[in-house]
């Protein structure tokens, strides 16, 4: 028996099978329930999301012998005969191939007599916006005054190709690019009627690369079977794409969110040893900015995307203005990309283009580091100011006597201590939303607020506790609580602070003699929004 390619063997047969397209199968399931078909339906949207599909399905249902649940039942001499191309009611052309008027004008003739076998003459035109204007006229006479046994179902990719004349007389469904998870799931649920042994991820990297299409999807995933000897893994799928998978990606984000510019680089050749195509690449990176600076605006739509913990991550290690950047920076590279001498030095200079011209995080370099103090001990201390232990004693801390090593000489809040740790990104979000409970010989204790658990991960807690032991010279175990916090976090004090500067600019603009001569005499008047605090940079 011969091979049939997974998009025809596993081509949906009824409207239950339909994936994603409810919003139309459903639509079609009343008008057959209530008896209120209209003589011309028009499906459009972008190629393999199942417009001649869905006709086909139609066709069969409108002329089913015993339908179920208004689906057609797959048994009966007509569907049997129309899954099998032997169904002698439905006419089915191909525009593309038949542009001419004599060809549209031959195809309609018929159209007066009564159906061979079923109930109604169906017409299934594909691509119908190739059709020429005289070809369209021809169709448009039968369409104002079509026979009672005539159906036309009409497909094509450029609705807005099609006379309004033609337009006017159809009732025309929009039919949904399908989503990667729609598309991943139908893979998997056909891999495992196929029994083929198969990795999760890599379904993910055909469903992106399907670009909406469910059919493109199949076709990959055709391909890959084969690639990989009936067994998928991202590695073959990573490979046969020559694309790589989302991890990368994300690595270079954190990476970029920590301005470590030695860390991008590694990644790129980290990449570039599985030979991928880097404008490719490009193209992924600019997706997840756009997604991430949508979750930064609306945070509820990342409950229904795709990676919903990966921008949770992601979304805090970076502002507004930096998504915005890097996004514009990334879309013009893509430009850029074919000119540069090979694509990896140019995907390079993207990245590091990105990291120097953004302004918030080269002023970073200038933060104050505290001075490198070894082995001093300090007592438990409660919520408030963090002591710093005194640097006066010459002697080796380890020699000090007790009532030596508690002296003091300055007192910090926890808000100043953030300050002064080396850490970016998601480390120093962590820092910025915890208040001190105590910190003494042995650890440090912070307490989250709970709205922002979900910036709490391993890898930040590891780095947040590198930072403290380094700053107080010892090896303290970190350890976060996440309750109710009882007084401003470093984060809510940042916040503050910058209204408190807006609002002293505004009144400085407001108090200005000059500003109000300006008022006064040629009826001025300050914009609302312009107005920004001057910057220190000492």
């Amino acid at each position: 028996m011969n091979h049939q390619v997974l998009a025809r063997k596993w081509r949906p047969h009824n409207f239950t099978e339909i994936v994603g397209q409810e919003h139309v199968s459903q639509s079609l399931i009343n008008a057959l329930q209530h008896n209120r078909l209209h003589h011309a339906y028009l499906f459009t949207g972008t190629r393999g999301v199942g417009k001649t599909t869905i006709a086909r399905i139609l066709a069969k249902a409108i002329n089913c012998e015993n339908l179920q649940d208004y689906n057609p039942c797959g048994l009966c001499a007509v569907c049997m005969a129309l899954d099998e191309g032997r169904f002698l009611d439905l006419i089915e052309v191909d525009a593309a191939s038949r542009t001419k008027v004599e060809d549209t004008r031959d195809l309609l003739d018929n159209a007066q007599y009564a159906p061979n076998s079923g109930k109604y003459k169906v017409y299934l035109i594909d691509e119908v916006h190739m059709l020429s204007g005289h070809s369209f006229n021809a169709l448009l006479k039968t369409l104002e005054e079509p026979p009672e046994h005539v159906k036309f179902l009409l497909a094509t990719t450029d609705p807005q190709k099609i006379p309004v004349t033609v337009l006017s007389r159809c009732l025309q469904f929009n039919l949904k690019r399908l989503s990667i998870s729609q598309i991943s799931e139908q893979m998997a649920y056909i891999l495992g009627e196929e029994k083929i042994d198969f990795e999760t991820s890599a379904l993910r990297l055909l469903a992106r690369a399907a670009d909406g299409s469910m059919r493109d999807g199949l076709s990959l995933l055709d391909q890959a079977i084969v690639y990989g000897n009936d067994v998928i893994t991202t590695q073959t799928v990573s490979h046969m794409l020559g694309t790589i998978a989302q991890q990368p990606v994300e690595d270079l984000l954190r990476s970029l969110a920590e301005n470590n510019a030695a860390s991008v680089l590694h990644k790129v050749k980290e990449m570039a040893e599985l030979t991928p195509d880097f404008a490719s690449v490009l193209q992924q990176l600019l997706h997840v900015l756009h997604r991430l600076a949508l979750v930064q605006q609306v945070p509820a739509i990342a409950e229904a995307d795709d990676d919903t913990d990966i921008l949770r991550e992601l979304s805090p290690l970076f502002s507004a203005e930096e998504l915005q950047l890097y996004y514009q920076i990334a879309l013009m590279g893509q430009k850029d990309l074919s000119l540069s001498p090979d694509p990896k030095s140019g995907f390079e200079m993207i990245l590091l283009r990105m990291l120097a011209f953004n302004p918030q995080k080269n002023t970073v370099s200038t933060q104050k580091i505290a001075p490198t103090i070894t082995q001093k001990p300090f007592p438990a201390i409660a919520t408030g100011p963090v002591v710093r232990p005194t640097a006066q004693a010459s002697e080796p801390a380890g020699m000090q006597s007790k009532s030596e090593s508690l002296a003091y000489t300055e007192e910090l809040s926890w808000h100043e201590v953030v300050a002064a740790l080396n850490i970016v990104g998601l480390t120093r979000e962590l820092a910025n939303n915890c208040i001190l409970e105590v910190v003494d010989e042995q650890q440090c204790c912070l307490i989250l607020d709970p709205k922002q658990a979900q910036i709490r991960s391993p890898r930040s807690e590891e780095k947040l506790q590198a930072a403290v032991q380094a700053y107080y010279g010892r090896p303290l175990k970190l350890v976060i609580k996440t309750e109710a916090v009882v007084a401003d976090t470093p984060a809510v004090q940042i916040q503050k602070d910058k209204i408190n500067r807006q609002q002293q600019a505004v009144d400085a603009i407001d108090n200005d003699e000059n500003i109000q001569a300006l008022k006064a005499n040629f009826d001025a008047r300050v914009i609302p929004g312009s107005i920004e605090p001057v910057q220190n940079n000492d």
